[in-house]
């Protein structure tokens, strides 16, 4: 991954115009974004998972999990800064061994946050305008699996702030809506949770058992994305008006 020499990228007045109509949903706490990150930490086993809006000059968490209190923060402070700033994933295995020399270090050391994976969140115009990223205090890797997860979850966080931004305008479908695709994520977050309770007790990573219990797990994840993509996406296509016809001469 090529290091920038700036945390500000040359297109950021584009960008930051395209964030601008992301940033009416407002800081209330919100339910669907909420179990999101949630489901995002349990994918992962990660204490930490957060949605991320880069403003000008600071870092919105749209959805925050396992930092309590933290909502927004100085841009310089936040690795997202830096997430924005790569087509693909942004990963640091050891920050204490590998530091974000764009960003303020100090800010990693006093929460003791050792790794951290963020992809970003791309519009449809292909402007990055936050990230979802995934946290940990120890050391680790990303495999190409999680990889592959965590692009497919940041593109789920991208069409739900688009579902969420249209929804503003049809505050009478705003509800049942809502209601039914956090019903889904509710079931989804059950799955998930039981299926990774089971391979714990029964399977131990070291034990034979532990690699199908794995196998299992990250089948159910794909599934649950799916499933969920899909409902977005089916919100998405009755919000929106038809494309219409091209003409043919």
């Amino acid at each position: 991954m090529p290091t920038p020499t700036s945390l500000i990228p040359a297109n950021d007045p584009q960008r930051l115009q395209a964030l601008l109509p992301y940033l009416s949903l407002g800081t209330e706490p919100d339910a669907v974004f909420d179990e999101i990150v949630r489901l995002t930490a349990k994918l992962f086993q990660v204490p930490i998972a957060l949605v991320s809006l880069v403003e000008e000059g600071s870092v919105w968490f749209k959805a925050n999990f396992g930092l309590p209190g933290a909502v927004r923060v100085n841009r310089e402070q936040s690795i997202c800064s830096v997430a924005v700033l790569h087509e693909d994933t942004t990963v640091y295995e050891d920050l204490q061994r590998e530091p974000c020399h764009l960003t303020d270090p100090k800010v990693a050391e006093a929460l003791e946050l050792r790794f951290y994976a963020g992809h970003p969140l791309r519009t449809e115009e292909g402007h990055q305008i936050g990230a979802l990223c995934v946290i940990d205090r120890q050391p680790r890797t990303l495999s190409a699996v999680e990889q592959r997860r965590l692009q497919a979850l940041a593109g789920l966080v991208m069409k739900i702030l688009d579902l969420r931004q249209l929804l503003q305008q049809r505050p009478e479908q705003a509800q049942a809506i809502w209601t039914l695709l956090y019903g889904e994520l509710d079931d989804l977050l059950t799955r998930i949770g039981t299926l990774t309770k089971l391979a714990r007790g029964e399977a131990g990573a070291n034990s034979p058992a532990g690699p199908a219990s794995q196998h299992s797990i990250d089948e159910e994840a794909e599934v649950v994305i799916w499933l969920l993509e899909q409902h977005t996406a089916d919100a998405l296509a009755a919000l929106r008006p038809p494309a219409e016809p091209e003409v043919t001469h």
